[in-house]
Formats: structure tokens, C-alpha cells, sequence
């Protein structure tokens, strides 16, 4: 039995229509009229959604063959699935549809509807990866179009869900608050993914976030379109699973069709779209449908497949089906449609043609241009009109009071500040609410704002995640908080692989702007254990064009934060914000009532330029450069006092900024004393920021000769009560390799 099966799928249609005696179209009649009685498809409009089908499966033919000639990249196609046409036919095309990597028919059925389209061109670029690709730039195979609302998906495994909530959420909300949404605020979010994938946690999130959305009487008219074809690359679903998992699923209007029934299944999409549009209420539709040709090009099915079970799956073909019901309705002749099938073909192939000499992305800036940061300069910070500062303040500005306050009210007060000067945003999280966050960093916001702005979700991080980056799409700009650091692990691909990866895949033309507010680190006191206590960050660090600030002082919280929402409103950055808890509501630095550790009010537009350093403490003789970051920089300040008593003249860098980290700041200051410790407080293996830092000075000529060591955590998960301090950075720890590198000479006679 052959491997390659392209030549049988293709000869079973070709077959068909040599021997289908078809009906004379003058007997068919009217081609507006219904193509099956009594259901809503019309002759017209099935040729038409057939030859988009047609379509999607030329190009999966093409795709195959470029490959075998080294012209192209991805065979992963939709063939078997090509009903999903109905929906891109259906749908409005400023109905948002977030795609599974099968729905190049509903792609092509969408595409013909609007004028200016090169459907089959823009295809054949993808393929090729050629940078003239419109939708990615040649950096993956998407299906994706900015001007009919396809957001570029890249994943496998359904973890678009939560953000097609996102959107669907968003609607109703910003039309209550006066925000006009980027798309009409009627519109529906279409989701289509796979039934392997629906099993998936990050699925059952977005199925669980609507569901609960549904039950609290929000409007939420997201339709999940699950296509199901009963395996998901080797691993089989039974046949009843999907309907037996979400018939009767609370929140979700349930409907279904069979995919080789073009007329049902136009009908019940019809359907379904309807409910969905009117009632604002989540759908899943189950589309049964079958997969022909493997999972992809490479995926040799007959290791898990026998030949009886192929052919009974190519004899399935929606296709076969599709074309025997246009010619025994008169729809088209056999002439026509042979005639469609041949010209189908021919221009697929002279457009992978084309695109196979079409550009392609050619030195390493090209391809990381979409997740450059801006130009601090270029990052605006705009001022609220003074009196609604005053009426949300009180009627008395926080930078007029009369006494210094800790971290955690600055920030409180610097979130209200930008909430007004920014009207697009959200706040909303696990209890920040009336209760003002764990912490009470949200308190009050629930009260100046309403519910509509600042609200609860349910608990858990993924659906917190996914509703910001949906809504973003839609035009908020959302605010979303993650309890503790150590909660973010559970959902950290809502960040890595879908909300920071959005520039990226879609050559800039879409994009989530959202600031993530994350309580973190560790040194919190009487209180804790591990999920309380999370001193690693290192998964944050290694996302390729995410904003990371980190503020260790309340006036730099203030600036940092505006300076956040600012980067994400004006160029649609993706920014976390990591919140030392320890540091929330402390006074003190040196000793207790000294009140170094409170601050005053920066007054807007006052910000702290991206990727800025602070130097604190410089002198003309000092021995060493520290430099650390929040509790980290915390404690080098007390080293920093105890070494001047000893007659040790120290500096500290606060780097406030974790990506893009200073490092010219940072490589300045060590040269000037010849000798650098860097204070990491996370683990020492891969969790913090000290090894990058480290290697960059290693590799730079003006630091050569510099000294250089690092203090970091063990690699230890964090215990309760006093065991804690066996494994995080101390004072005391920072002392002593501060005296151990003054003893030491620079190397080489290298800088100081």
C-alpha cells in the first residue's frame, strides 16, 4: 500500500466525475433556489462554498508537492474538513474567527467574500515562507488575514480558546462604558479547534470561562466550532465522545452536523450563528468530519492505520459528497464543475510558483523586527483632566500630601491615576474587586470605577490570561493580576505562546497590549511556603520581546507602571509587572521608625524611561558596584550602610528593569570600580536574571579585568517560618562577598 496517498484521494473525485451523469442545469431550477427543499442553501451559493472547498484542497495538493521539492514547509492541511466552508461563508467578516490549523476552506470561503483578496497567492507565500507573506512575513505557516479579522493562530493544541472568550467578553463591556470596540459590537468570536484538542486544560478553560460567563448573565457569544474527526494524530477518539463530553454541558448551547452534508450542515451553522448573535450566549458546534492524508506530510498512517481503515476514511471524502449533490441538483454541470477543477489547480500551481522566488526573510533583525521594544523617548505618558483627578482622589492629589507612603498605596493610587487617564483599561483578577486585592493594591479602584472596569474573575490563571489578550484585540487595554508569582506557572503559555508571540506571527499587524500585575518574589514574613513564595522567574525571562519591569521603591512602582501602559497602549507590548510582595507596605530601611522605605507621589506625567537604571549612593572612590533589583536591591542598600562603616565605599544599581535589562548602565558602573557583585535573590540555577548579566560582562572589552561574583538563592524550593532564610539571600550573604571581591585586585590592571 502506498505511503503517499494524494493520488488516491484526488482519483476518487476524478472518478466520480467521469461517471456522474449529472442532471442539465435548465432542469435544476432557479439557482437561488434551495438546493435541498425545505433548507436554507441555495444552488448559488453551494457552488460557491464548493469551489472554496476546492480551493483548500488544491492547496493542500500544492503544499505536498512543494515540499518534495524543497520549495516549501508545511503539510498540514485541511483536507477532509473543508465543510467548515459553511462558517467562513456565513460569518460576518468583522466576526472574528480565531482558527484550528484545518479550516483553510472556512479561510478561503471568507476570503472570496471581500473584495481585493489573493486568497491563493497569500496561501502559496505562507507555504513557501517567503517574507511578502501578508500575514506573518514568512516567519510560519498561519492562516490569518488583519483586514478580515483572522488573528494568525500557531497552536496545536487549542490554547486560543481563552482568548476568543477574551473577546466575546469585551463586547458588551466597553459598549457599557462608552468604548467603541475595533468591531462592531454585534459581532460573535468564532473558535474552531480539534476534538484531540478539546481535551486539553487550556481548552476546558475557555469552555469553563464561557460556561461561567453564561451562568452569571454576561453577554458572551463566542461559537467553539470543534471539528471532529476522531483522531488526533495516531490516538483515536471514540466516535460518541465529543457529543457525550458537551451536549448537555451547563452554559453551552449545543449543535451539530454531519461534515459531508453540505446543505444540514449550512443550515445548522446558519442556526447556530443565529443563537449566537442573538441570545450573546456561548455555542459549540460539533462538526463531524474525517481526516484524509495523514496528520501531515510526514505522518506515515499506515503504522497505525490498516488499509481497510483508509479507504473506508477516503470514501468519506466531504468532497465526493459535496460534488455529487451540485450535479444530481443541476447546481452545475459536469462540464462546469470538471472545468472549475482544472482551472482550480492550474492557478494554485502558478501561484507556488510565483511564491516560491518571492523573498524571504534574510538576516536575524528581519525576523525579530516585530518584538523590538520602542525607543523610550518615543513612550508618551498622558495626564487625566485634573479635576476628575481630584474627584477620584478625594478632592486632594496624592503628590500634595503632606507625608511619604510605602509601595503597596502608591501603587494603589498610581493604578487609579492611570485608569483615568487611560479610559480603555480593565483591572480585573482574582478578588481585586471589594476586597481590593490580597494585598490591597486594588483597594478603592472598585469603587471609583464600578464593576464594569475593575471585577473578579473565576479562579484560574489561564482564563485570567486568555480574557486579557482577547480583549486587547477588541480594543481594551486590560490590567489583569496574578495572585502570586508562583500561580503563574499554571498558565505561562497564555504569555509565552500566545499573547507575546502575536507581533511576532503576524508581522505586527495584530497585537495584545496588556499590563500583567504579578504579587511576587519572596521574604514575606509569618506567611508562605512555596506558592506564596516564588523566588523564579526565569520562565518570564526567556520570552523573546516581553517587557519586564520590577520596582523596588514606591515613587519608581508609580513611574514604572505608567510607563507599562503607556509602552502597551502606544505599540501594543505585552508587559508583566513583578510586585515585590515583601516590599508592599514596608516602612523602614535601616531600622524601625526611620520611614526610608516611604515615598512621595511622582505627579503625572512623571515616568521612569524603559530599560532605565537608577545609581544609587556613587562616589568618586567607591571600591564595588551591586547590582541587584527589589528585595535584592532592599538588602544591598543595608550592606551598602554596613560597608561604609567598615570603610567600604559601595554603589548600587537598582535595575527596575529585568528585559530589556540595562546592561550598558550596568557594564558602566562596573568598569568605574573594577569590581561588580550582582545580588540575585531568585535561585541560582536558571530563575533570575544574574547569568545573563554576568555573561554580558564577561563578552565586553571595557569590562575586562573587572572583578565579578553574584549572590543567589539555593536551588530550593522556599519552606515556612525561619527555614526560609536557609535558602534566600541575606543581608549578611551580600556583606561577605562584598569584602571578599574588595580584597581581590582587578585582573590586568583592568579599570580601577
Amino acid at each position: 500500500m502506498s505511503v503517499r496517498r494524494e493520488h488516491k484521494v484526488a482519483g476518487r473525485l476524478d472518478a466520480l466525475l467521469d461517471a456522474h451523469p449529472g442532471l442539465d442545469p435548465d432542469r435544476g431550477g432557479p439557482m437561488d433556489g434551495p438546493i435541498v427543499p425545505g433548507l436554507a442553501l441555495t444552488r448559488r451559493t453551494a457552488v460557491r462554498i464548493f469551489e472554496s472547498c476546492l480551493q483548500s484542497r488544491a492547496q493542500d495538493f500544492e503544499a505536498r508537492r512543494m515540499k518534495d521539492e524543497g520549495r516549501s514547509y508545511y503539510t498540514i492541511g485541511s483536507s477532509g474538513h473543508e465543510a467548515n466552508a459553511v462558517f467562513g461563508h456565513l460569518l460576518r467578516t468583522t466576526d472574528p474567527a480565531l482558527l484550528h490549523y484545518r479550516s483553510g476552506a472556512f479561510l478561503a470561503a471568507r476570503q472570496r467574500r471581500a473584495p481585493g483578496q489573493t486568497p491563493l497567492f497569500d496561501a502559496m507565500l505562507s507555504f513557501a515562507a517567503s517574507s511578502d507573506d501578508p500575514v506573518s512575513g514568512g516567519r510560519h505557516k498561519v492562516l490569518g488575514s488583519f483586514e478580515l479579522w483572522v488573528p494568525p493562530q500557531t497552536s496545536t493544541i487549542a490554547s486560543h480558546l481563552p482568548k476568543a472568550v477574551g473577546m466575546a467578553y469585551a463586547l458588551a463591556r466597553m459598549e457599557r462604558h462608552g468604548l467603541r470596540p475595533a468591531i462592531p459590537g454585534d459581532s460573535i468570536v468564532y473558535c474552531s479547534f480539534g476534538d484531540a484538542s478539546a481535551n486539553h486544560a487550556t481548552a476546558q478553560a475557555g469552555f469553563t470561562a464561557a460556561a461561567a460567563s453564561a451562568l452569571h448573565r454576561q453577554p458572551c457569544p463566542v461559537l467553539f466550532a470543534c471539528e471532529d474527526n476522531g483522531i488526533g494524530i495516531s490516538t483515536r477518539t471514540p466516535h460518541d465522545y465529543i457529543e457525550r463530553c458537551f451536549r448537555r454541558r451547563e452554559g453551552l448551547t449545543y449543535f451539530a452536523a454531519d461534515g459531508r452534508d453540505l446543505a444540514g450542515a449550512y443550515t445548522q451553522a446558519q442556526a447556530a450563528i443565529e443563537h449566537c448573535r442573538r441570545t450573546r450566549r456561548p455555542v459549540f458546534f460539533h462538526l463531524r468530519t474525517v481526516r484524509l492524508l495523514g496528520h501531515a506530510g510526514s505522518d506515515v498512517e499506515t503504522v497505525y492505520r490498516t488499509a481497510e481503515e483508509l479507504e473506508q476514511a477516503e470514501a468519506q471524502d466531504p468532497l465526493l459528497a459535496f460534488a455529487d449533490l451540485l450535479l444530481a441538483t443541476g447546481a452545475i454541470s459536469r462540464e462546469g464543475l470538471l472545468a472549475m477543477r482544472d482551472d482550480m489547480l492550474e492557478r494554485v500551481r502558478r501561484c507556488g510558483a510565483e511564491a516560491s522566488e518571492r523573498p524571504k526573510l534574510t538576516t536575524a533583525a528581519a525576523v525579530r523586527a516585530p518584538l523590538d521594544l520602542p525607543d523610550p523617548a518615543a513612550v508618551k505618558v498622558p495626564v487625566a483632566d485634573e479635576e476628575a483627578r481630584k474627584r477620584a482622589f478625594g478632592g486632594r492629589l496624592p503628590e500634595h500630601e503632606d507625608r511619604r507612603r510605602p509601595m503597596g498605596l502608591r501603587l494603589s493610587q498610581g493604578l487609579r491615576d492611570v485608569m483615568l487617564a487611560w479610559p480603555q483599561t480593565f483591572v480585573f483578577g482574582e478578588d481585586v474587586a471589594r476586597k481590593g486585592g490580597v494585598y490591597h493594591v486594588t483597594n478603592g479602584l472598585w469603587e471609583t470605577f464600578g464593576s464594569g472596569r475593575v471585577f473578579n474573575t473565576i479562579l484560574d490563571e489561564t482564563t485570567i490570561l486568555g480574557l486579557a489578550q482577547g480583549m486587547a484585540q477588541v480594543g481594551c487595554l486590560p490590567i489583569p493580576e496574578v495572585q502570586y508569582l508562583a500561580y503563574l506557572h499554571n498558565a505561562i503559555d497564555q504569555i509565552r505562546g500566545e499573547a507575546a508571540s502575536l507581533q511576532f506571527f503576524s508581522a505586527n499587524r495584530f497585537a495584545n497590549p496588556m499590563v500583567v500585575r504579578i504579587a511576587g518574589y519572596a521574604y514575606q514574613r509569618g506567611f508562605g511556603g512555596h506558592f506564596h513564595n516564588d523566588n523564579s522567574i526565569g520562565a518570564l525571562l526567556e520570552i523573546p520581546g516581553l517587557v519586564i519591569a520590577s520596582p523596588s521603591r514606591g515613587d519608581d512602582a508609580v513611574g514604572m507602571l505608567r510607563t507599562c501602559v503607556a509602552t502597551a497602549a502606544q505599540f501594543g507590548k505585552v508587559c508583566v509587572f513583578l510586585e515585590p510582595i515583601a516590599l508592599y507596605h514596608q516602612k523602614d530601611l535601616f531600622e524601625p521608625g526611620d520611614g526610608l522605605w516611604e515615598w512621595e507621589y511622582p505627579a503625572p506625567p512623571q515616568a521612569v524611561p524603559l530599560g532605565e537604571a537608577a545609581v544609587h549612593g556613587a562616589g568618586e572612590h567607591d571600591q564595588l558596584t551591586i547590582v541587584s533589583w527589589a528585595n535584592g536591591f532592599y538588602m544591598s542598600l543595608k550592606a551598602q550602610a554596613q560597608l561604609a562603616r567598615e570603610g567600604i565605599a559601595v554603589r548600587v544599581v537598582d535595575l527596575r528593569w529585568l528585559a530589556p535589562l540595562p546592561h550598558d548602565t550596568v557594564a558602566e558602573q562596573a568598569a568605574a570600580t573594577g569590581r561588580v557583585l550582582v545580588v540575585d535573590e531568585c535561585r541560582k540555577t536558571g530563575a533570575g536574571p544574574s547569568a545573563a548579566i554576568l555573561a554580558d560582562l564577561a563578552t565586553r572589552r571595557e569590562t575586562r579585568g573587572v572583578v565579578m561574583e553574584r549572590v543567589a538563592g539555593e536551588d530550593s524550593y522556599v519552606p515556612l517560618a525561619d527555614a526560609a532564610n536557609l535558602v534566600l539571600v541575606q543581608t549578611d550573604d551580600i556583606v561577605a562577598a562584598a569584602r571578599r571581591l574588595v580584597a581581590e585586585q582587578p585582573i590586568d590592571g583592568g579599570a580601577r
